[in-house]
């Protein structure tokens, strides 16, 4: 069985020490999904704040830009790519988040971060409208690279 790397021997969190690691090439994708009811979702283009699908992606992107100073024990990295899909459907909008970079740690958490910020940002611009709203579904879809090497989430 695995160990959990964030715990040293006496059980107390650390920072994964990764000088010794190679940098290699990695990347992450991640989903997130918010519930909105129709009548909510037909009045998106005439919000008074903005676009919200274009303020979510700006959100999201800036927010993955900031992961290690969210989770305490992430490290700042140099991202060479991060984009953040958002996509209107019957009943909500579809949230997906890549990031890359070339280093020595993973992106899942900078993945996931922009997943979840694009999400909740979308919440706050339509909440005056509907308090139901749900956020749903945040989950790593994929990652390459590294030592644990690359995973695909089963559909």
């Amino acid at each position: 069985m695995k160990k959990l790397s964030h715990y040293d021997a006496a059980g107390s969190p650390r920072m994964v020490n990764v000088s010794g690691k190679a940098e290699t090439r990695r990347s992450a994708r991640a989903h997130a999904f918010v519930k909105i009811r129709p009548m909510v979702l037909a009045k998106l283009p005439e919000n008074p704040k903005g676009n919200p699908l274009e303020i979510a992606r700006t959100a999201g992107i800036m927010a993955a830009k900031r992961t290690s100073e969210l989770i305490p024990l992430c490290h700042p990295l140099m991202l060479t790519h991060l984009d953040v899909e958002v996509a209107v459907e019957k009943k909500g909008v579809r949230i997906t988040a890549s990031a890359a970079t070339t280093g020595q740690t993973g992106v899942e958490m900078e993945a996931l971060t922009a997943a979840a910020v694009a999400a909740l940002t979308v919440y706050d611009m339509v909440k005056a409208l509907d308090k139901g709203i749900e956020i749903q579904d945040l989950y790593l879809l994929e990652k390459t690279g590294g030592k644990s090497g690359d995973f695909k989430r089963k559909p």
